[in-house]
Order: C-alpha cells, then sequence, then structure tokens
C-alpha cells in the first residue's frame, strides 16, 4: 500500500485492528458446538503446499487405515478448497516449516481432543470414528484472509456426543432419489456430524430396492424397473460412502401397513379386501394369518441381513389400517381361532412379535415406530428400540410412558422437517430438549438418540438438498452438543450462518437463513 500522508496512517492501523478482531470472532463457528472450547487470537498462516497429515508414531492407526487414510485425502481439498481448484499458489510469508496435524489413536486418551498449537495440530481420540469427527473439527477452524491466505487460531477442542444415535430419514420410495443425491446427503451428514442414515427405502407408492431373492418386487413394484431401482451394487456403494464418513446405514423394511408396492411382485402376499361378502379387487395389509406370509419375511431378512452388515434393522409397524382386515372372513376366523375377539391391535402385536423373533434369530436388533409399543406387544426391551415419531406435540408423554416400561428410544417427532413454513422455522428444531420429559435419570438414559426425518411427498432431487439443510443441522446441534450451552437460538444463528456458508462452498446447495451473503456464493448450478 502506497503512503499517502501521515494524517490518514491511524485510521488505516485502527481499521487493520477491527478486520483482525473480526476474523478472531468468526473463527469460533464450529457446528456443532464442541462441549468444550477455547481459543487465542494467535493464529497461524497455513500453506497448502507445506501442510501434511500424519499418524503419532504410538498411534494404533497408523499408513493403511482406509478410512482415515481416505478422510486426509478428501480434508485437505476441504481445507485448501482455493488450492485444489487450481487457482494457484499460495505461500503465507516467512513460513520456511511445515505445519503438520499428527492422529493418535489410543485406548488410553480419556477424551477426544484436538490441540491446535503453532506449527502442529495434534488429533487425540479413542477411535477412528472420533477422529473423523475431529478433521470436521480441524476443517471448519480454518478461514481465509481477504487476501486469499489460510489461517487457524490456537485453539484447544474437548468433544464427544451427547446422544450415540444421531439419525437423518431419507424416503426414496414416494419419490426415487437418485443415487448421487444420497451420496450427497451423506457428504453433508459428516459434516454436521450425523452417524446414523436411516434408509426408507421401500413403501405403498414404489419398491425400488432390487432384491436377490425376490427379483420380482422391485420388477412388478418399483416406479420403473430399470431406471428407478437401487441395484445391489448401488446398496454397496452407499454403504461403503458412509462406512468411510463415519456413518452406519440402517434400512427400514415397513410392515405389514404400507405394503402395497410389495404386492405386486408377490402375489398372496397382501389380505384381500371384501365388499359385500365377495372380493372387492382391492389389498389391504399383509396377511398375518398364513405361513407362507412369514417363509417370505424370513426369507427377506436373511438377505437384509448379508446386504446390510449394520446390528440394527427397522421393522417398522405404523399406521395399520384394520378395515381390510375386518372385511376378510379368513381373518376374521383366524382371530376367532387365536382368542384375540375382534381386537386387531391383538393380530398386528401377533405379527410384529414374529417377525421381531426372526430379526432376534438372525442377531440382529429390531427397530419399530411407536405404533408397536402402543399396542402393548410382548417383546424383550433389549431386542427393541422404538422410535417416538409422527404423535406430533405429545411425544413427552410417549417417552415417559416408553423409557418407564424399559424401553430404548429415539425421537424423530418435532424433526419432521419435510414440514416447512414461511421464516426461521430451524428455530423450532434447535429449541427440543429430548430429555425434558417426567422420568427418572434411569428413564432419561434410554433415550440414545433421535433423528430427522425427511418423507418424500413433496421432495425429490429437486428440492432436497435445500430443504433439509440447514434445517437438519438445528437437530445435529441437539443431539451432539451440551444442551445448556446451546439453548440460545440467538446465539446459534451466527454459527449456524457461518456453516450454511462453508455448505455451499462444499457443494452442498443449503438454503439461506434470512437475508445476507457468502463470501463464497453457491457455484453449482
Amino acid at each position: 500500500m502506497a503512503h499517502t500522508g501521515t494524517q490518514t496512517q491511524p485510521v488505516r492501523s485502527c481499521l487493520l485492528l477491527v478486520v483482525v478482531s473480526v476474523w478472531v470472532q468468526q473463527v469460533e463457528g464450529v457446528w456443532p458446538l464442541p462441549q468444550q472450547l477455547h481459543q487465542s487470537a494467535d493464529r497461524d498462516c497455513l500453506s497448502p503446499q507445506r501442510f501434511s497429515f500424519t499418524y503419532g508414531r504410538d498411534s494404533a492407526a497408523q499408513t493403511g487405515c482406509s478410512v482415515l487414510d481416505a478422510a486426509f485425502k478428501r480434508y485437505f481439498s476441504i481445507i485448501f478448497p482455493d488450492f485444489t481448484k487450481g487457482s494457484g499458489l499460495l505461500m503465507c510469508e516467512n513460513q520456511s516449516n511445515r505445519y503438520i496435524l499428527t492422529t493418535l489413536l489410543s485406548c488410553f486418551v480419556v477424551a477426544d481432543n484436538l490441540s491446535v498449537s503453532e506449527g502442529q495440530a495434534v488429533l487425540r481420540s479413542v477411535t477412528v470414528w472420533g477422529a473423523l469427527r475431529g478433521l470436521e473439527s480441524f476443517s471448519q477452524l480454518v478461514y481465509q484472509d481477504d487476501y486469499g491466505s489460510y489461517f487457524i487460531n490456537k485453539t484447544e477442542i474437548v468433544d464427544f456426543p451427547r446422544f450415540a444415535f444421531r439419525g437423518l430419514l431419507l424416503d426414496t420410495s414416494r419419490h426415487y432419489l437418485p443415487l448421487h443425491a444420497i451420496l450427497k446427503t451423506l457428504d453433508a451428514m459428516a459434516y454436521s456430524k450425523f452417524n446414523v442414515f436411516h434408509w426408507h427405502i421401500v413403501d405403498d407408492p414404489s419398491f425400488p430396492y432390487q432384491s436377490r431373492t425376490f427379483p420380482d418386487l422391485s420388477n412388478k413394484g418399483a416406479f420403473h424397473p430399470f431406471t428407478h431401482i437401487y441395484t445391489q451394487s448401488d446398496v454397496i456403494r452407499v454403504i461403503e460412502h458412509a462406512r468411510m464418513r463415519g456413518i452406519r446405514v440402517v434400512p427400514e423394511f415397513d410392515s405389514p401397513g404400507h405394503t402395497q408396492s410389495w404386492g405386486k411382485g408377490q402375489p398372496g402376499l397382501l389380505t384381500p379386501c371384501y365388499k359385500g361378502g365377495v372380493p372387492s379387487g382391492s389389498f389391504g395389509p399383509v396377511d398375518p394369518t398364513i405361513d407362507t406370509t412369514y417363509k417370505f419375511m424370513e426369507s427377506l431378512l436373511k438377505e437384509v441381513k448379508f446386504v446390510f452388515p449394520d446390528s440394527y434393522v427397522h421393522l417398522g409397524g405404523d399406521e395399520v389400517s384394520f378395515a381390510c382386515w375386518q372385511s376378510n372372513p379368513n381373518v376374521r376366523k383366524f382371530m376367532e381361532k387365536m382368542g384375540f375377539g375382534k381386537d386387531f391391535t391383538k393380530l398386528e402385536s401377533f405379527y410384529m412379535e414374529s417377525i421381531m423373533n426372526m430379526t432376534a434369530a438372525l442377531n440382529r436388533t429390531s427397530i419399530v415406530w411407536q405404533d408397536v409399543f402402543d399396542y402393548h406387544e410382548r417383546v424383550s426391551t433389549s431386542r427393541l428400540l422404538c422410535h417416538t415419531i409422527w404423535k406430533g406435540e405429545k411425544y413427552q408423554a410417549e417417552l415417559s410412558r416408553m423409557t418407564q416400561a424399559g424401553h430404548r428410544v429415539l425421537l424423530s417427532a418435532p424433526w419432521y422437517i419435510n414440514h416447512i413454513s414461511y421464516g426461521q422455522d430451524w428455530r423450532n428444531s434447535y429449541a427440543v430438549q429430548p430429555q425434558n420429559f417426567s422420568g427418572t435419570e434411569e428413564q432419561k438414559k434410554l433415550v440414545i438418540g433421535g433423528e430427522v426425518a425427511m418423507w418424500g411427498e413433496y421432495v425429490d432431487v429437486t428440492n432436497l438438498t435445500p430443504r433439509l439443510w440447514p434445517r437438519a443441522c438445528a437437530a445435529a446441534e441437539r443431539l451432539w452438543s451440551n444442551e445448556e450451552k446451546t439453548l440460545n437460538a440467538d446465539l446459534a444463528f451466527p454459527r449456524l450462518e457461518e456453516f450454511r456458508c462453508e455448505l455451499l462452498r462444499r457443494g452442498i446447495q443449503a438454503e439461506p437463513l434470512f437475508v445476507g451473503h457468502c463470501k463464497h456464493e453457491y457455484d453449482g448450478l
């Protein structure tokens, strides 16, 4: 800058101080908020050419750990986006030494922590998955000045998730979501530290999962048997993409209701409905009164176990209409034989208990919707997880009842973000307190997490990403961070606004939170 006179020099010095102050404020924007974060104004300049990841000498993980090796490459591109786009070499002035981020995995680590100091950062974690979350935190600490140089402030972070299960549901039956949209969602989930992808893969409208055992399910039940299906290789790709980002894939095959598409490729599975004493030609839920139903379900669940390695499988059990069962004379005879009277909840309970026993025999843990609990199934609490899902504003009472009965619980009811409203509705999600219900401390420990749900009636690939992000981030922070430190949405807003801009720069088409702009606007269109 040319010197233009002594009168203006003090003003320019003052402006420089203000700019530095703004940057120091911005670098505190880690989302979700770590359990403990301490930063100073001291900062290091980072040169992409002299930055490297390495494993600690005593680390249990070393080169050859596929998850971390891939993460190092992925996060280098995230940390230095301009450099990797080939826009030139960005060197720091007077920097001759390398900057090294050392990752150390050890069972002796008391809590995962990230220490950023001059010339180096050290990431200590008990697990590979914790190291992935630490890399994400580090990436959010790096920022650029107006000239494109990269900086990071001295920082100390101690972190861990509040809840073990931090999920997101996608519905791929009501609208087919192409593979690239699912993979992009997994990327954004990792940035927000979600760790479970609940894949509601099939439902009434379509059956896009291509089964090896029952190929006609997708041949006849998908919207299109070639273009609107998930092949076995597609499913493997989703599972692997998720695994490399520390995300589990929990599939859902919902029955006995929500199965209209199943019946197209599996004759005899659904219950024939009657009108005036004769079949009407329409069909209801799965027929729970015949042996072939259970043989089919057992074969399908065996395939699901083989294809999806996670220990959980979601069995549904929600919103079963009893009208068709009531109309069918064979079902009524079965009810009489079993002593169920006219209580069709007992018939659904009989079916769900049979299916959950199959799942247990396959060494899998069942997840079901809350309806299953509401119908008083006599099931082992060690094998069952109940979602408190769609029964709206009364979810606190449901949490209390389920946990009092000894069931582990996942909360989703307040996070159905396919419902939209004008304004900053993320604040509603942010205000949720998952353990704020009447119960003992032991009951509250049974709330093992929750999930965001994006149902697909009005959502397809054209609006999936902006409807999800950054609105899902509110639940992500509630499930990860210390609740007492994150109850004020006004204080969270600047961090979320900054994180939304970061999502844009990473190629996630996240919608705006309010009036404003990002330094790097979305350029993917």
